[in-house]
């Protein structure tokens, strides 16, 4: 008993492993085509469903495709109603990966075939290049989510010994309804509905659980789904967080429709399981009531929108910098202020591309640059209406450095949004080193704009970078001729680096300029200026 267990255990590791393996390979292989037709295929409610739908299923996770399409919103990529279509289309391509699972590991049995490709498969991922190891990767994922699939089922094989349809909660409503929360609460552990449907497609093929208990678990897993995309916009802007609040509505309204569906169908439910075709009537259920809340939802998206804006209000935005007029009297404390202005930018710039380019990538501060926007435009009007006699130089050259810093802020602002230059650096074994260093570079500034220990870093580490570009250009060059990389490849790897250099140019020259001002007026940056000579 106890060593079925361990199967049953062991096997839920290796579905959700493979999962995630397969998932990011076939993520990689749509690469920023997945995120052109995301952002471009949405002019419509309807449009938006079926590119959500779709992009769901390539890459077989409902999660990602929703974590994508917030991540866009905050990035202003799209706006919140279009991204409501991707939403409902995102519920409708998740029930891919349940007839996938139904067809290969239970009508198929394709358990053995998977250890049978699993070696030729890693062999590809670990020594092949480009598309090939990404095929690689994707078919290992798939051959161990076939493998855990069936080490599944052989630790459910005895589970009717002490788990069965008697102990669980009852078929009333009431039981039920613990079970829609017991379906959610596995979701969210397992942050896969795709594993937890396997887990309830082995239960209900080993008896351990009825269709209409399995059908209310799955009811569940629709809620439990949301989890991922409140995650993810915990932290960002507020378009960030109305999207994600819209997925978690839609999935509860459609569960709740769901449920009266649930109780209607018994006597369906009751003759399936007497022709044993469980299996397929749980996929048509899942599948036919996300249909049946799209349907209903579609129509009404503009309304919808409406409302989520209304329980989320967008706030006015922060301000970074405020542009007090009364300091213009003063030419001297009006720079002051420019120039304490232009640091909180850079510090708010430096840490959220620190974040995104990290072992682990964060890009919900980068999401949430939405201010330095507004605080730029404030603060190159503040500096119009500064004015400075001829004859007082230093001022002139303070005010000119100041100038410089907006001028390499706004260019490094508008790097910033270009994400995915990052996910190329950071997917790239090569690549990855130069990125991680240039992002504990920035981390680091960015708690000390105009230190000289942190300026010479960035420049050293520019200087390093600029030159490993050009190698690095040239071998990609040669590669490509000698067939090893795509031409696409050579264009995004030294796009990404030229990107990188670009950006630790803007880094450098913002530290540089901000050290030069605050020489002049120390009483900007007081706290680092012991650091300066």
């Amino acid at each position: 008993m106890v060593g079925n267990l361990f199967y049953l255990i062991g096997g839920i590791g290796m579905f959700l492993l493979g999962m995630e393996l397969m998932t990011t390979a076939l993520r990689d292989a749509a690469g920023s085509q997945l995120r052109g037709v995301l952002t471009r295929f949405t002019t419509t409610p309807l449009r938006g469903v079926m590119t959500g739908a779709a992009a769901t299923a390539v890459v077989q996770s409902s999660s990602a495709t929703t974590v994508m399409t917030v991540g866009f919103v905050g990035a202003g990529l799209m706006t919140m109603p279009q991204a409501l279509g991707i939403l409902y289309g995102a519920n409708i391509g998740t029930t891919a990966t349940g007839w996938l699972v139904s067809l290969l590991g239970f009508k198929l049995k394709l358990g053995n075939l998977a250890l049978l490709l699993l070696f030729p498969a890693a062999l590809a991922d670990l020594l092949a290049r480009g598309a090939l190891a990404r095929a690689g990767r994707t078919v290992a994922g798939l051959c161990l989510l076939l493998i855990g699939l069936d080490l599944m089922q052989s630790g459910a094989s005895d589970l009717t010994s002490f788990l069965t349809p008697e102990s669980l909660p009852g078929s009333g409503p009431g039981g039920l309804l613990l079970l829609v929360g017991l379906g959610a609460a596995v979701t969210i552990v397992m942050q896969s509905s795709s594993a937890a449907m396997a887990l309830a497609l082995v239960m209900l093929s080993g008896g351990a659980i009825t269709l209409l208990q399995a059908a209310a678990i799955v009811i569940g897993m629709n809620i439990g789904t949301t989890f991922t995309a409140v995650l993810a916009s915990t932290g960002g802007s507020v378009p960030m967080r109305q999207t994600a609040l819209a997925n978690l509505i839609f999935n509860i309204v459609t569960s709740v429709l769901a449920f009266p569906m649930l109780l209607l169908l018994r006597p369906v439910f009751d003759d399936a399981t007497q022709l044993g075709d469980d299996l397929s009537v749980l996929l048509i259920f899942h599948t036919g009531f996300n249909l049946v809340g799209t349907a209903l939802f579609l129509p009404l998206t503009g309304r919808f929108a409406g409302l989520v804006a209304r329980l989320l209000p967008e706030r006015e935005t922060e301000q970074l910098f405020v542009a007090d007029r009364s300091l213009l009297k003063d030419a001297n404390a009006a720079l002051l202020a420019a120039q304490s202005g232009a640091r909180t930018i850079a510090e708010r710039l430096f840490l959220a591309l620190g974040a995104g380019l990290a072992p682990a990538p964060d890009y919900r501060r980068i999401a949430a640059l939405t201010p330095c926007t507004r605080a730029l435009e404030d603060l190159r009007a503040f500096l119009s209406e500064i004015r400075l006699p001829p004859d007082r130089a230093q001022d002139i050259e303070t005010f000119s450095d100041i100038l410089h810093q907006i001028d390499h802020l706004t260019r490094l602002l508008d790097r910033a949004r270009q994400t995915g230059n990052i996910d190329t650096l950071l997917h790239d074994r090569l690549l990855r080193r130069s990125a991680l260093g240039a992002g504990a570079a920035l981390r680091r500034s960015g708690g000390a704009v105009g230190g000289v220990p942190e300026g010479k870093r960035l420049e050293r580490l520019r200087l390093l970078i600029a030159a490993r570009r050009k190698r690095h250009r040239r071998a990609m060059m040669l590669g490509e001729h000698a067939g090893l990389f795509a031409l696409d490849q050579v264009f995004a790897h030294t796009d990404a680096m030229r990107w990188l250099d670009r950006v630790l140019h803007h880094a450098e020259r913002v530290a540089h300029y901000h050290r030069a001002a605050a020489a002049r007026l120390p009483a900007a940056d007081a706290p680092p200026r012991a650091e300066t000579d």
